[in-house]
C-alpha cells in the first residue's frame, strides 16, 4: 500500500478550510512526513496519521513549512518516546531546526538527528525504495523529494507453469524469483519460461514550493503522482513569477512534459480556501489527469501495471 494523506493545503496561511503545508507519505506501514507547519499534529490526529514516525523531510524553511515540528516535538516527548527522529532540510537545516528544537524545553528526551542534504543526494538506505532530493526553484536552497520504488518481479504465468509440468509449491516460489530450478531428471529451467520481464515500483515526487523549473520535470518523469504546488491562477501569473511560485497552468504543463501519470495541486492560495474548482479547470486544459488537494484528502498511488 502507497497512500498519501494530505495534512494542510493552504498557501502561507491558514485559513477556516484549511492548514498549511503538511504531508504524510505512508507505505507497508511506514509514515514520512513532508514538511511540518504550525497544527500539524492536530491534524496528524484529525485525519489518523500516526506519531510513530521516524522521518521529516522539509522542503525549505519559510515559517509555514517548519513551525509544527515545535509542537509535534513536545507532544513526542510528552508521550514519552525514546527513540530517535530523522530531519532532513536543504542547507540551513542545522542552524534553523537545531534553533527551534530549543524553544519551549531545556532538552529534547529523544535523539534527533538532523541532516543537510543537497540535490541529487539518495536520502538513507531503504527496504525496497529510494528517496532523493532534487533543485526547486523557491529562493535559496529549496528542495524536492522522490520516492522511487524498487523494481518488482516479472509476472508469474500460472497456466504456462503447469504446462511444463511444475509442481507447485517451493519451485514456483524460486522462479518468481528470477531463480532457475532443476529436476529430478537433472532437466533445468530458467525462470523466463514462465515470468514476465521485471516490472517497475511507484514514484511520487513533491516539490514544496517552486516555480516551474525544468530541474522539477526532470526529476518527475514517468512518475505515478507528482505532488506541485499551485499556488495562483492564471490572472496572478506576474505575482506568481515575484514570489517563485507557480499557477495551476503551470504546474500541469510541468506534469505534461514529465508525462506522468497523475497530478495533484496543494499550497493554494486562501482566495481558493472553499473551492479551487478554477484552479482544476486551468491545469486541466493542459492535463487531464489532475486534481485539487483539500486537508484531510488521502490518494492512493497503484501500480501502473493494475
Amino acid at each position: 500500500m502507497l497512500t498519501l494523506t494530505f495534512l494542510g493545503t493552504s498557501a502561507a496561511r491558514p485559513t477556516v478550510e484549511r492548514n498549511v503545508s503538511s504531508l504524510a507519505l505512508q507505505r507497508e506501514g511506514e509514515t514520512l512526513l513532508f514538511d511540518c507547519g504550525e497544527g500539524t499534529q492536530r491534524q496528524m490526529m484529525r485525519y489518523g496519521v500516526s506519531f510513530a514516525l521516524s522521518e521529516i523531510f522539509f522542503t525549505h524553511f519559510h515559517a509555514d513549512h517548519f513551525l509544527g515540528m515545535i509542537g509535534l516535538v513536545r507532544t513526542l516527548g510528552l508521550q514519552g518516546r525514546e527513540e530517535p527522529l530523522r530531519l532532513y532540510g536543504p542547507r540551513g537545516a542545522k542552524q534553523v531546526l537545531n534553533n527551534a528544537l530549543l524553544l519551549g524545553v531545556e532538552k529534547v528526551p529523544f535523539g534527533v538527528e538532523i541532516h543537510e542534504v543537497k540535490p541529487g543526494a539518495v536520502i538513507g538506505e531503504r527496504d525496497g525504495y529510494s528517496i532523493t532530493a532534487f533543485a526547486t526553484d523557491h529562493g535559496a536552497g529549496s528542495i524536492g523529494y522522490a520516492l522511487v520504488e524498487s523494481e518488482r518481479y516479472g509476472k508469474f504465468d500460472p497456466e504456462k507453469a503447469r504446462a511444463l509440468a511444475i509442481p507447485e509449491g517451493p519451485l514456483w516460489g524460486k522462479l518468481q524469483r528470477g531463480e532457475t530450478i532443476e529436476f529430478a531428471d537433472g532437466r533445468k529451467l530458467t525462470a523466463e519460461s514462465v515470468v514476465g520481464p521485471r516490472r517497475p515500483g511507484r514514484k511520487v515526487v513533491i516539490t514544496g514550493d517552486t516555480a516551474p523549473c525544468a530541474s522539477v520535470v526532470d526529476a518527475a518523469a514517468g512518475a505515478n503522482l507528482l505532488v506541485h504546488e499551485a499556488t495562483f491562477g492564471e490572472e496572478e501569473k506576474d505575482r506568481a513569477k515575484e514570489t517563485f511560485h507557480s499557477t495551476a497552468r503551470e504546474a500541469a504543463q510541468v506534469a505534461r512534459a514529465a508525462k506522468v501519470r497523475k497530478l495533484v495541486l496543494t499550497h493554494l492560495s486562501a482566495r481558493y480556501s472553499i473551492s479551487a474548482d478554477e484552479l482544476v479547470k486551468e491545469a486541466k486544459e493542459v492535463f487531464a489527469e489532475v486534481a485539487a488537494a483539500k486537508d484531510g484528502m488521502v490518494v492512493e498511488v497503484p501500480f501502473a501495471d493494475s
